[in-house]
């Protein structure tokens, strides 16, 4: 069983920069790749990063790319996601997850946080 805890998300001004953390339970957080998916309000949630075990190998959404930097600390168990240049269209609920695989399909992750509600403004 993992506990992932996301924060770090609020309000902020188009153009602006936030930074999510997620932090995990458990001594196994290396073993899994972490994923960073997002649902705005009325859509279906959608993949927005992933990053590999060790860290080396990063994947992105069209909509993150440039924009977004997703990187982990695998000796405080965390996951970040740093996130520049918001725009209105990223406000949505944010939440990580892990994955015995890396991937960007959301049904390969298993253990998901509660999520971080991240609004932009225009």
């Amino acid at each position: 069983q993992v506990q992932l805890v996301e924060s770090g998300g609020g309000l902020v001004q188009a153009g602006g920069s936030l930074r999510l953390s997620c932090a995990a339970s458990g001594r196994t957080f290396s073993s899994y790749a972490m994923g960073w998916f997002r649902q705005a309000p009325g859509k279906e949630r959608e993949f927005v990063s992933a990053i590999s075990r060790g860290g080396v190998s990063a994947y992105y959404a069209n909509s993150a790319k440039g924009r977004f930097t997703i990187s982990r600390d695998n000796a405080k168990n965390t996951v970040y996601l740093q996130m520049n240049s918001l725009k209105p269209e990223d406000t949505a609920v944010y939440y990580c997850a892990t994955s015995s695989r890396y991937s960007i399909n959301e049904y390969e992750y298993a253990y998901w946080g509660q999520g971080t509600q991240v609004t932009v403004s225009s």
